[in-house]
């Protein structure tokens, strides 16, 4: 007798993935099609949920991830966790005329993880060339993408917020209605196409020290930790991130 489930069991022989959203989903078992290896179509994934469920997903977040390679017959664990910023210390705060750690602002930003961990992944375990895999988020941020009822839910609930922040509230003010297709201003993101084509494939991922900022060639520089670092070699120079593997 079959156990009835609201989730019944997928099989396949090809391939699988799941996501949180059915566009991230697509990018990622386009990957799988085009010859990508799992670990390539998860970090497509990533971008593309960065994208389409910017109230769920962002760069400045999370990327703890317990993953199998069956290169190396072992689990291994990635570490991108966002760490505190080596100049946030008690004495700083304090010396601000704080007591408590602000709950928004600058102030309470961790160094964002889930940037360094998708390239350590990719780095590390992926077949694809940064730019590729990057081709799907940024098609859907350049020409729209349908946007789902909880993302205007979300700028609701934090209207007030948004407004203290300009750029914030000059991309998401006022709020897309649920089902229309939205644009992201793509200032950013043609920093990030023109360096990943000018990288090409992100490989040999190996322990370095970390540099006080990440430089590209395009000019955009972000703080890094100085701890869980890896320096990634482009082809083209060097960068470092904040995120670590580990077989513990």
């Amino acid at each position: 007798m079959t156990k009835f489930t609201t989730r019944p069991e997928l099989q396949g022989t090809f391939g699988m993935v799941a996501s949180t959203h059915w566009l991230a989903t697509a990018a990622g078992m386009a990957v799988l099609e085009r010859g990508g290896n799992a670990f390539d179509a998860a970090v497509a994934t990533g971008f593309t949920l960065q994208v389409v469920e910017p109230h769920l997903n962002g760069p400045g977040g999370d990327l703890p991830a317990v993953i199998w390679s069956s290169e190396r017959g072992e689990p291994l664990v990635l570490c991108a966790q966002g760490v505190s910023p080596a100049a946030a210390t008690i004495e700083r705060y304090r010396s601000e005329g704080l007591e408590l750690v602000p709950g928004t602002g600058l102030l309470a930003a961790c160094v964002p993880g889930s940037f360094g961990g998708w390239l350590a992944l990719l780095a590390e375990l992926g077949t694809w060339r940064l730019a590729d895999v990057l081709e799907f988020a940024i098609g859907y941020a350049e020409h729209g993408y349908p946007v789902v009822p909880g993302i205007p839910i979300t700028i609701h609930h934090a209207e007030v917020l948004l407004r203290g922040w300009p750029a914030s509230a000059e991309l998401y003010l006022p709020p897309p209605e649920p089902g229309s297709y939205y644009v992201v201003d793509l200032i950013g993101l043609e920093v990030v196409e023109e360096g990943g084509k000018a990288l090409g494939r992100v490989r040999d991922v190996a322990p370095g020290v970390a540099n006080d900022v990440l430089e590209l060639d395009t000019g955009l520089a972000l703080p890094l930790a100085e701890s869980c670092v890896h320096e990634i070699d482009v082809g083209a120079g060097t960068i470092t991130v904040a995120a670590g593997f580990s077989d513990d």
